[in-house]
């Protein structure tokens, strides 16, 4: 491809995410939609290193600075911590109450939840 994005995954990064995608396939029959979220996720992660990059270049704190003290409160912000087991559950019982109905994976979500209490 002669006109490639900047932010272009490798081509073994691509066949890794093909092959967690296929197992999880045969787990949840989702494929497509795991490997879109593992490149957003990707690229999304070398924009914030990018971004990064530019902030310190920008404010001349390249050597104050270290590249992990600004990620990480930028990582903080941008990249909040995936919901509970238990707030999971509870937006599964908030869609079936709207009428959705409950997919396998939605009563896998519960049962974990429910087998974590004491």
């Amino acid at each position: 491809m002669t006109n490639q994005h900047p932010i272009t995954p490798p081509p073994e990064l691509v066949d890794q995410w093909h092959v967690e995608a296929m197992k999880g396939f045969r787990t949840n029959g989702v494929y497509a939609q795991d490997i879109a979220t593992q490149a957003a996720q990707w690229g999304a992660d070398q924009e914030l290193d990018a971004c990064v990059k530019a902030i310190k270049q920008i404010w001349g704190i390249e050597h104050v600075v270290t590249d992990d003290d600004v990620m990480c409160e930028l990582r903080a912000i941008r990249r909040p911590k995936p919901p509970s087991l238990k707030e999971q559950a509870l937006a599964v019982l908030d869609h079936t109450q709207k009428g959705y109905g409950l997919a396998e994976v939605d009563l896998d979500t519960i049962r974990q939840a429910l087998e974590a209490l004491d």
